[in-house]
């Protein structure tokens, strides 16, 4: 089993327990489609078809601040990848996305890469058709292409399957030394934030980390005043590493475009809570753009030079 983290990794980690807060970028998805992504294609095609707007996306969200940026390989994986019949270049499609943002990364100094790695889609036995050693597989496949890609962590996002995300996490301890961190979707009912599967909070942070996740915490879903909630029930029941990632508001569709509400300013006042809050790990998720990640940096800039 691999223990030692490569040096990048183990860098963040560090710098964690000094304090330091880390800025992630902006929405993959919405970038992509503001930028030649047809309704329906594939996104991760672009990375071997339009390499240039991949490596400019990395470009911008690292200009206006983001410490980290994650690879174009959300649904990278090869059950969605079928659906596009690219389901044998899993590996290529990966190490791709990887390269492209590492190779960004490298004119800066202290500049990271998270492999993005989104839900398959599929449900494991004998809830669904998939078997845990097929599934095992699938994901030690786009986790190798990242991983050659020269990726310094995997972030396991927006999950809803809490056998799924357990698993994504071994196939990460297992093979790879690198940071992993895990993040679920909740939505707030009658009794409290619940994923899909019916996991609170709490519950999500005790599985993952005995799982062996790095980082645990949440992802899309929400706008940035229920992520806030969430943050504080998070940091109230652990004082390990925690992600948050949120939406631009709920969005609303107008005149057939998908409209965003929540404007750069306005998140930037709700995430001064997720600094109080000592979340170590900030970013945006859809709807949020490069002007969201200036102003989240500009926060996140003030606290960093405190320390």
């Amino acid at each position: 089993m691999v223990q030692k983290l490569k040096p990048n990794a183990q860098k963040i980690l560090n710098d964690i327990k000094n304090n330091k807060i880390f800025l992630l970028d902006g929405a993959t998805g919405t970038h992509l489609q503001n930028n030649g992504l047809e309704p329906g294609g594939c996104p991760e095609l672009m990375n071997k078809e339009n390499p240039e707007i991949i490596s400019s996306m990395a470009e911008i969200y690292y200009k206006n601040g983001s410490d980290i940026v994650l690879t174009n390989s959300f649904g990278g994986n090869k059950y969605r990848l079928r659906h596009y019949e690219l389901g044998d270049d899993v590996f290529e499609l990966n190490k791709l996305s990887a390269m492209l943002a590492k190779e960004e990364s490298e004119k800066y100094t202290e500049k990271f890469v998270f492999g993005s790695i989104g839900p398959t889609g599929e449900f494991l036995e004998p809830l669904g058709a998939v078997s845990e050693s097929e599934m095992y597989d699938a994901f030690a496949t786009q986790m190798s292409g990242l991983f050659e890609g020269g990726v310094d962590g995997f972030l396991i996002e927006t999950q809803i399957a809490t056998e799924e995300t357990e698993l994504a996490i071994k196939v990460a301890k297992e093979n790879f030394n690198i940071l992993i961190l895990a993040s679920a979707v909740y939505d707030k009912g009658p009794k409290g934030f619940f994923t899909m599967f019916g996991l609170t909070p709490k519950e999500s942070l005790r599985i993952f980390f005995e799982s062996g996740a790095h980082v645990v915490g949440t992802n899309c879903g929400n706008g940035s005043e229920k992520m806030v909630e969430i943050s504080k029930q998070l940091r109230s029941f652990t004082d390990k590493p925690l992600i948050v990632q949120a939406n631009a508001g709920i969005p609303k569709i107008k005149k057939q475009d998908i409209i965003y509400p929540e404007s750069p300013e306005f998140m930037q006042e709700k995430y001064k809570e997720l600094i109080i809050n000592e979340i170590n790990f900030i970013g945006g998720c859809c709807g949020t753009n490069s002007e969201h990640i200036r102003l989240f940096h500009e926060l996140i800039r003030r606290h960093n030079e405190s320390i």
